[in-house]
C-alpha cells in the first residue's frame, strides 16, 4: 500500500481506506470482523465510519451499529486493532441522530463522547463533520441547491464556534486531526482563513464524493484543496456499484444494494448507466477489472489522499483488494478523459 500524507495533519494514510457504512445492516458482525482482519492483513492503515451508520437504509434504532461492531472487534483484537486509525464522523442538522439538531460545540463533543464508547477507543485520529449544518449540494441535492439563501453572518458564527471545539478537543488528546465532509469550496477556505487567523485546529481532509461518473470535485473543491494542504478522502469510487457492471442494462441483482435503493440515491440514471457501461468496456478492453480501475483512477488524482473502499461482503472485498497495486498508463488516463468529455455529468 502507498503511503500518503492525510492533508497538513502529520498523519499518514493508505491510497485504500476500509469504508464500514455497512456494518451491522447489509454486512453482519462476523463477515464486518472478517474485513477488518482483511485490511489490517493487507496493510490498510485508516477505516471510516460515522455515527450514523450503518446505512443502506438509515433506521434510528440501528445508529451507532457499525462503530459498536468497530469496537468489539477493537476489544478481540487487542494490539492487531491498533493498526488501523479510525475516521469517524458527527451528523449534521436534519439527520436521525439527535432528532435533526443542528452541529454546535456541545452536540459536537456529545457525539464525539458517544462515538468514543462505542468504538473503545480514548481518541479518534480523524473527526469529522458528516455535511455542514447551512447545507450541502452533494448526496445529489444540487437540483435544488441555493446558496443565495443562507445567512452569510450565522453561517460564519457557526463555523467560528465548530473551529473553536474542535481546537479543545484536540489540546484535550480526543481527537488528532479533523475533517469535513459533502462541503463546498467556501466552507473550506472559510474555516482554514479563521483557523489561521486565531491558531486554531485547520482542516487535514475534506470526505466528497468522487468516481469516475461524479467529479465535481475538480470544479472548485481540487483548486482549495491544493492551495490550503487538504487531501481528499474519497467516498463512492465505484460510484455504489455502478462502475461494476453488475447494474448494467438497467438490473437489479439479488442481492445487490439496488433491491433496497432501487435509484442508488439518485446515481443510477439512464445516462450514469450508460456511461458506466462505456467505463466497463474501457476496463475490458485493456484486459483489467472495471473495478480496479475505477479505483486506481480515483488514487492516480491530484490531492487525493485515499479512497475509501467499502464492500457489502469479504468476497467483494477481497476483488478490491486484488487490484491495489494497480497503476494507470497515460494513454488509459487519455481514453478516461475523452469519454468524461462525454459524459461530463451523468447523474
Amino acid at each position: 500500500m502507498e503511503i500518503r500524507p492525510l492533508g497538513r495533519s502529520g498523519l499518514t494514510t493508505t491510497h485504500f481506506c476500509l469504508g464500514t457504512m455497512t456494518f451491522g445492516s447489509n454486512t453482519d458482525e462476523a463477515d464486518a470482523f472478517r474485513q477488518l482482519d482483511m485490511a489490517v492483513d493487507a496493510g490498510i492503515t485508516l477505516l471510516d465510519a460515522a455515527e450514523m451508520y450503518p446505512v443502506n437504509p438509515v433506521l434510528k434504532e440501528t445508529i451507532g451499529d457499525t462503530e459498536a461492531i468497530i469496537g468489539r472487534w477493537r476489544a478481540a483484537r487487542g494490539a492487531k486493532a491498533n493498526q488501523l486509525q479510525i475516521a469517524t464522523k458527527c451528523s449534521g442538522r436534519g439527520s436521525m441522530v439527535r432528532d435533526g439538531a443542528t452541529v454546535t460545540p456541545a452536540t459536537m463533543r456529545a457525539a464525539l463522547e458517544a462515538s468514543l464508547k462505542r468504538l473503545q477507543a480514548e481518541t479518534v485520529d480523524l473527526y469529522q463533520l458528516h455535511w455542514p449544518s447551512r447545507g450541502t449540494y452533494h448526496f445529489r441535492q444540487y437540483w435544488g441547491y441555493a446558496p443565495e439563501k443562507q445567512d452569510t453572518a450565522q453561517a460564519r458564527d457557526e463555523l467560528a464556534a465548530l473551529v473553536g471545539c474542535v481546537t479543545d478537543l484536540v489540546a484535550e488528546g480526543k481527537i488528532r486531526a479533523f475533517g469535513q465532509s459533502n462541503e463546498t469550496a467556501w466552507g473550506l477556505t472559510t474555516w482554514q482563513a479563521m483557523a489561521k487567523a486565531t491558531g486554531s485546529t485547520p482542516i487535514a481532509t475534506v470526505q466528497n464524493e468522487y468516481n469516475l461518473l461524479c467529479r465535481l470535485y475538480d470544479t472548485d473543491c481540487a483548486e482549495a484543496c491544493h492551495h490550503e494542504g487538504i487531501g481528499l478522502l474519497a467516498f463512492s469510487p465505484l460510484a455504489a456499484g455502478i462502475l461494476t457492471g453488475k447494474y448494467s442494462g438497467n438490473a437489479i441483482p439479488t442481492p445487490s444494494r439496488r433491491v433496497n435503493q432501487p435509484e442508488l440515491g439518485g446515481r443510477a440514471t439512464p445516462s450514469a448507466l450508460d456511461a458506466a457501461d462505456a467505463y466497463v468496456a474501457l476496463a475490458q478492453k485493456h484486459g483489467l477489472d472495471p473495478v480496479h480501475m475505477a479505483l486506481a483512477f480515483c488514487t492516480s488524482r491530484p490531492t487525493m489522499a485515499t479512497a475509501i473502499i467499502g464492500a457489502t461482503t469479504s468476497a467483494q472485498l477481497e476483488r478490491i483488494l486484488k487490484g491495489a497495486d494497480l497503476r494507470l498508463g497515460a494513454d488509459l488516463l487519455a481514453e478516461i478523459e475523452l469519454l468524461y468529455r462525454k459524459f461530463p455529468r451523468p447523474m
